[in-house]
């Protein structure tokens, strides 16, 4: 099965507050902004595709091709799916109403028994996925994962060899812990 994923943000605000990240950098006035933001949005990209989340609401696309359906289930590539958000199924051109989903951290979405049985030769997900709309929604323990790979990022500006550190231990653990485990 070859599965593709697109993010789509839903508003433009960073997944972190400039003032908190430069006071974490130890960095003082304007002068770099624009750099420290770039660094932060990297991190904060570098973050969600390691733990496999969207900090702030997204949708999510995903297209699933020569899909084996005999589970029943999917496990959702990125999390937390939103309570009470609608999801879109569509199996091969077939429009499935109201898909069960195990919300969380780890979604999973279900499709009725009829599709048990069958190879769909496409299967189209959509749904929204994220903490908040703003920083402040995001956990405590992911902004400083975030903060902690941005500083990584700000102090090895100057070009790094194949051996250096490239993610922040902090990030690396915190990470690990929202991560989903396929099976």
């Amino acid at each position: 099965m070859k599965t593709l994923v697109q993010r789509l943000p839903t508003n433009t605000n960073p997944p972190f507050d400039l003032e908190l990240l430069k006071q974490h950098l130890r960095v003082s006035g304007d002068e770099e902004d624009e750099a420290i933001t770039n660094i932060g949005l990297t991190a904060a990209a570098e973050l969600e595709q390691f733990a496999q989340v969207a900090l702030l609401f997204q949708t999510i696309h995903i297209v699933a091709l020569a899909s084996d359906l005999s589970k029943g289930f999917m496990s959702l590539p990125i999390g937390p799916f939103i309570d009470g958000g609608a999801v879109s199924l569509r199996i091969d051109e077939v429009q499935i109403d109201n898909p069960s989903v195990f919300s969380g951290s780890r979604p999973v979405i279900c499709w009725p028994d009829q599709f048990k049985s069958i190879q769909p030769r496409k299967l189209l997900i959509e749904y929204r996925a994220g903490f908040g709309a703003d920083a402040s929604d995001i956990p405590a323990d992911l902004s400083q994962a975030l903060r902690d790979q941005a500083a990584l990022h700000y102090d090895g500006r100057s070009p790094m060899d194949a051996k250096s550190l490239t993610t922040s231990p902090h990030m690396a653990r915190v990470g690990a812990r929202y991560r989903g485990v396929s099976i």
